[in-house]
């Protein structure tokens, strides 16, 4: 007897650990001689490019976000990684549902990485850390016995609450970056891109996470096996994900990057929020040992 897919995830986990190890060591430490400097892209915009280490061919801004991504990946991603694994490989209900949103953080972070980093000596493993995130996450979502799954919530779980913080999640990105897009639009111009093509984090959000939040909300509020499991995977997913963005905006802060502060702050709120939550909705789980075939 024996967690059901753990034989393929005791391959995909410690494979995700060590790459994103690498990957984090990486863009943190390795240097190279250079300064930042200024191009225009083929848009006419004008942008400062970082100039040195791994993200020698980013923007000063997209840089210190993915050093700020980097810099929670290891001091929050992968330690959550670890103990996740650990708990859920015992059989918690609570260290499964850990496991997998921590999962979603790390497939979301080198899907978009894969995506919107300036090609370098990396690309592979970003793809490959995106590829067994993404298998890694599926199997951990199929792990679950959905029949049986909402018996192990408590009756006293605040569904409103969490409900309400995975609508306010799914409202912000959606006004946010729409107020980002439909503006220019109008106008007949284009958004600032930097030395980007389109807007990949926009899509992403836009497609993934706002609907998950909503309908997570949803079917939470109606108590459905897919509400208690998407609600509680979409608010550990979101918790690192709020936090990795507040980090990324104060070391844009402090890489003299100008960015809304408004939107920092509303990510600091979204972050204490999901942590709330996640604690409450932790707290409210059964967490015997659910060992399946």
């Amino acid at each position: 007897m024996i967690l059901k897919y753990q034989t393929a995830l005791k391959w995909l986990i410690p494979l995700i650990g060590v790459l994103a190890l690498f990957a984090v060591t990486m863009g943190l430490l390795y240097q190279t001689s250079g300064q930042p400097y200024a191009i225009t892209s083929f848009r006419g915009e004008k942008v400062m490019i970082y100039g040195h280490g791994l993200y020698h061919y980013d923007t000063v801004s997209n840089a210190a976000q993915m050093q700020g991504n980097d810099l929670i990946t290891l001091v929050v991603g992968l330690p959550l990684l670890i103990g996740s694994t650990w708990l859920a490989f015992r059989g918690s209900l609570r260290g499964r549902l850990l496991l997998t949103g921590t999962l979603g953080f790390f497939l979301y972070t080198y899907m978009s990485i894969s995506m919107l980093a300036a090609y370098n000596s990396l690309f592979l493993v970003y793809v490959a850390l995106f590829g067994l995130s993404l298998y890694a996450f599926i199997l951990s979502m199929l792990s679950f016995d959905l029949a049986d799954l909402p018996r192990h919530f408590s009756p006293n779980l605040p569904r409103k609450w969490i409900a309400g913080v995975l609508f306010a999640i799914g409202g912000f990105l959606f006004l946010a970056w729409m107020g980002r897009i439909i503006p220019p639009l109008l106008q007949n111009t284009i958004p600032a891109l930097e030395n980007t093509t389109t807007l990949v984090i926009q899509a992403m959000d836009l497609v993934l996470i706002m609907p998950l939040a909503i309908l997570s909300g949803i079917l939470l509020l109606r108590r459905t096996a897919w509400g208690y499991l998407l609600a509680s995977v979409t608010v550990l997913k979101a918790l690192t994900m709020a936090l990795a963005v507040s980090t990324m905006g104060i070391n844009m802060a402090l890489n003299g990057v100008p960015d809304s502060s408004v939107l920092l702050v509303i990510f600091l709120i979204l972050t204490i929020l999901n942590l709330i939550s996640a604690i409450l909705l932790l707290k409210n789980v059964n967490d015997v040992q659910v060992i399946t075939d």
